[in-house]
Order: structure tokens, then C-alpha cells, then sequence
């Protein structure tokens, strides 16, 4: 007689659940999460980061090239020298189509593929500078050709291990610096991007409100979502940064419906920052026309035009260097930050499938080139995630979902103006800002580039500038004090890479 043998019984995750092949792909139990948390804390990283498709547009998209053209290939004035509106219209729409489409795959493929909940759009900074500094040195194509050079190089760095690297040759103590420094900037940027920290005309550097005090319904708003998410928190209540962030919408809805606020101008400092919470319909069709148009090496011709011309391309080659070594460093302050709030570092500080969400990063970068839409890079706002209660990359398939959508309900994301999501972001920088205990303080060595680092963060509002800062601080009092052999070969390498980048300025005027 034969006997069946009993079925072995599914696996479970820790509170017993069964794992199925969604759990078992995103280690959704065995990172002591549930589905329900990461779509949570999908939701609030998109709603945090939400702002870049409205940013995003302002910064790149009404700004001419050396050619005196917009991205697109519109002119910018008529043959009056008046601006023309209807142009600026359209190549700031196709920007935000274009930026939703790019952050969106990307950050579903850093979900699917590095596994970690972190989202990816557009860097601000790098943005900045190249509508600012680069675009008009050339045509938008050019700049964009830029973009698409550093993000190989990046994804070159990855592949042959030297990005990694460098991320395992940081100490332990920098990595903390990095991960409280980041802390004070996001919770930085939610002050400002909520019209709490402003800079005033003759004043100090910045200062409250506007003349010191709190004055205005956005302000009032900005508190409400505060006070609702830190006490939510006390109250250990579900989704609380999501219930705040849409709660403080609903608030602004009705006062902007019955008070006509307005966007912030110099008229109307007490105006909305960003963007005013206004029902301007549901759909919209994305203009995805920008996609494409670049031009990878057509910066480097002048430089090659009728002979060799270093002046042109030392500064060309140094702007590359700018913007690949913002990039490269920003991510890994990222990671190391939202991985340490998510408790998901490794006892030497490092995150699961580390190559893997290093090339998906690097490949962004790329991707935001090849869009026009500049450098895409990870968001630190992923923190706010993370603080919901996100530990896998679930959570990043349902942001990069959250961007596809708002390619077509572009006006329905505009309804959440920056004061509703912002008070997120000063949170979880309290939430981070705790690991400020792990760092030596009694020993300089380990100290003061931590503390320069986590200072310099948002004093210079760049996350580079303080993780450059610490490196090289970090590496002269060890050699000063005869420990040079404890230095890691490669942070000698990336030390005197930021010293080049802080003296670039120097090195541009040298070659005129």
C-alpha cells in the first residue's frame, strides 16, 4: 500500500501570513513589512516628490538656449524681442510630460530591479544648473548630450565596481554624517518649499515667515499638516504622513475655493509657493515631443572646430565632471540616508542589491538626458516612505505608477499644494536626525567631518558640498596624525576628485 505524503505547509512570514510570489520577489515579510504599508508609503514618496512635475518645468522649460530657443527648438522672443507666451506654454507642458514619463519608468525599474524603495525624477540642483549655467553656453540638445555623456560614465562606474566601491570604502561615522546631514537638509527643504523659512530683502541670511512671523493661510496650512502628522505618529495611527498630507489638502482647497489666495509673488508674499490647490479638470494629453532630442557630442565640436581649443574644452569637460560628481555623490548620501531610517543597512553599513540600485541610478541620469529633462537622480523625499512604513521595492512600483498616472491627471496632482506635503519631509528629518548618537564626538577624527558634513548639507543646500567636505576633512587629520594606512586607498582617490571640484572655478580661469 502507498502512502501520499503530507503537503508541506506554504511558507510564512513572521506574523504567519502565507508568502506568495509578490512577497517572496520584494521580501516583503522578510523585511517585517506588509503590501499594505508599501503602497502607503508609495503613495506618500510620490505625493512628497510630486513637486518636481510642477518645479521641474518652471526651471528648464522657460529658459533659452545659447541659440536663443526653447526646449523644443521654439524661440523664445518674436522678432519684437517680446516673449512669446504660447511657446513658453508648450515647451513647459512637454517638459512635465516628459518628466513624468522619465520618472516614472525609472523608478518602477529601480522597484523592480534594485528592490529598494527609493523614487527617481528630476534632480534639483542639477536642473538649476544646467538651465542657468550650461544651456545658455549652447543649444538644448547640447546640454542635454551632457546629461547623457555623465550618466554613461556613471553606469560605466557601476559596471566596473569603482562606484561600489567607493560606497564601501566610506567610514562608518561619514556614513552617519551623511545620513544626519541629510536629515537637516530634507526638513530644510520642507521649511522653505513650505513658505516657512524665507529669505528676506536687507535681512539676515533667512529668517520666519515673512518678518518673522507666521502670516497667511498656506502658512496656517503648513502648520495644520504638522501638528496632524506628529501627533498621528503619537497616536501610532496608520498612514499618518498620507491622512496628513491629504487632510491639509482638503483644508487648502476650501480656503483657496472661498479666499482666492494666489500663487506667491512680490505682491503677494502670502500667496501659495509652489503651486495654488486649484480644480483645473482631471485629464490632460502628455506631449511627449521632447523625447529624443539630444545631441551627445555637438558640445564638444567647438572645442575640435579648426583645431584643438582647450579653452573650450577644459571648461566642457569640467562642467561633465560637475554634474557626474553631484550625481555620484548625491545617490549614495540618498541610500545610505533611507536605508538607515528603513533599518535595512548590512553590519557594514550597506544596502541589499547595492550594484543593482547603483545602475539603475546611473542609467536615470542617462534616461533624463535622453528625455530633456536633465539628470535624474534618487529622491531623499523616498524618506518620507520609508517613514510610512516602506522597506522594499514594492513601494517604488507604486510611486513610478503615481508618475505614469500624473502624465494624464497632471491637474489633479496640482491640487496638493507644497504646504500639505511638506510638513512630511520636516518630520522625517527628526526621524533621522536620531542617529546624530552614533558618531564619536569625543574623538576629532571621527567628529568634525561628520559634523562638517551634516552642517554643510543644508548651510550650502547641496548634499555634494557636505559629503565632499567630510571626505577631505576626514582624510587630512588621518594623515595628519600618521593613521594614513587606516584611510581606504579609494577615499584618497574621491578626496582629491573633490578638491578639483570645489577649486573648478580656479581651474576654468586658468584656461581662460
Amino acid at each position: 500500500m502507498v502512502t501520499k505524503s503530507p503537503k508541506a505547509a506554504p511558507p510564512t512570514g513572521p506574523d504567519d501570513r502565507p508568502i506568495g510570489a509578490l512577497d517572496n520577489y520584494f521580501q516583503i515579510s522578510a523585511r517585517g513589512s506588509t503590501v499594505g504599508r508599501e503602497i502607503r508609503g508609495g503613495i506618500v514618496t510620490f505625493f512628497t516628490m510630486s513637486y518636481i512635475l510642477a518645479l521641474n518645468p518652471l526651471i528648464i522649460g522657460t529658459k533659452p538656449d545659447g541659440s536663443g530657443n526653447l526646449l523644443g527648438g521654439l524661440p523664445y522672443l518674436d522678432q519684437a524681442g517680446v516673449v512669446i507666451d504660447a511657446n513658453v506654454n508648450t515647451a513647459t507642458t512637454m517638459v512635465a510630460a516628459a518628466t513624468a514619463l522619465i520618472a516614472g519608468l525609472m523608478t518602477i525599474a529601480m522597484g523592480i530591479f534594485g528592490r529598494f524603495p527609493i523614487g527617481i525624477a528630476t534632480g534639483l540642483g542639477l536642473n538649476a544648473l544646467l538651465a542657468v549655467v550650461i544651456a545658455p553656453q549652447m543649444t538644448w540638445p547640447q546640454a542635454m548630450g551632457l546629461i547623457l555623456i555623465e550618466g554613461i560614465l556613471i553606469a560605466i562606474f557601476v559596471l566596473t565596481g569603482f562606484r561600489t566601491a567607493v560606497f564601501r570604502a566610506v567610514p562608518r561615522s561619514l556614513r552617519t554624517g551623511i545620513s544626519v546631514g541629510i536629515g537637516l537638509f530634507v526638513c530644510f527643504v520642507g521649511l522653505v518649499d513650505g513658505g516657512i523659512v524665507r529669505k528676506p530683502e536687507g535681512g539676515p541670511p533667512v529668517e520666519l515667515g515673512i518678518g518673522g512671523s507666521l502670516i497667511g493661510w498656506p502658512m496656517l496650512v503648513f502648520v495644520i499638516g504638522l501638528f496632524g502628522v506628529a501627533i498621528l505618529y503619537a497616536k501610532r495611527v496608520k498612514g499618518a504622513m498620507l491622512i496628513s498630507i491629504l487632510g491639509a489638502t482638503v483644508i487648502a482647497l476650501v480656503i483657496e475655493l472661498i479666499g482666492k489666495i494666489g500663487g506667491k509673488t512680490d505682491d503677494n508674499p502670502v500667496g501659495w509657493v509652489l503651486n495654488k490647490p486649484e480644480f483645473t479638470g482631471a485629464l490632460s494629453v502628455p506631449n511627449l515631443g521632447l523625447i529624443g532630442q539630444v545631441d551627445p557630442f555637438g558640445a564638444f565640436g567647438a572645442a575640435f572646430a579648426e583645431g584643438f581649443k582647450i579653452n573650450i574644452f577644459v571648461p566642457l569637460l569640467l562642467l561633465v565632471f560637475a554634474l557626474l560628481l553631484a550625481d555620484f555623490f548625491d545617490t549614495m548620501g540618498t541610500v545610505v540616508a533611507v536605508g538607515a531610517e528603513g533599518n535595512l543597512l548590512d553590519h557594514r553599513g550597506n544596502p541589499p542589491f547595492l550594484s543593482r540600485i547603483l545602475f539603475v541610478d546611473s542609467v536615470a541620469a542617462a534616461a533624463g538626458g535622453v528625455g530633456s529633462v536633465s539628470s535624474n537622480t534618487s529622491y531623499i523625499e523616498s524618506a518620507a516612505g520609508v517613514g510610512e512604513g516602506a522597506r522594499t521595492g514594492l513601494a517604488s512600483v507604486i510611486t513610478g505608477a503615481g508618475f505614469l498616472l500624473a502624465m494624464f491627471f497632471a491637474p489633479l496632482i496640482n491640487l496638493v499644494p507644497s504646504e500639505a506635503a511638506t510638513p512630511a519631509l520636516v518630520f522625517v528629518g527628526f526621524l533621522m536626525i536620531s542617529q546624530v548618537v552614533k558618531v564619536d564626538w569625543t574623538d576629532i577624527e571621527e567628529g568634525l567631518p561628520a559634523f562638517l558634513t551634516m552642517v554643510l548639507m543644508p548651510f550650502t543646500f547641496s548634499i555634494t558640498i557636505g559629503i565632499g567636505a567630510g571626505f577631505i576633512m576626514y582624510t587630512v587629520l588621518k594623515v595628519v596624525r600618521g593613521k594614513w594606512r587606516k584611510v581606504h586607498p579609494v577615499m584618497y582617490v574621491v578626496a582629491g576628485a573633490f578638491v578639483v571640484y570645489f577649486i573648478q572655478g580656479l581651474l576654468v580661469q586658468a584656461v581662460g
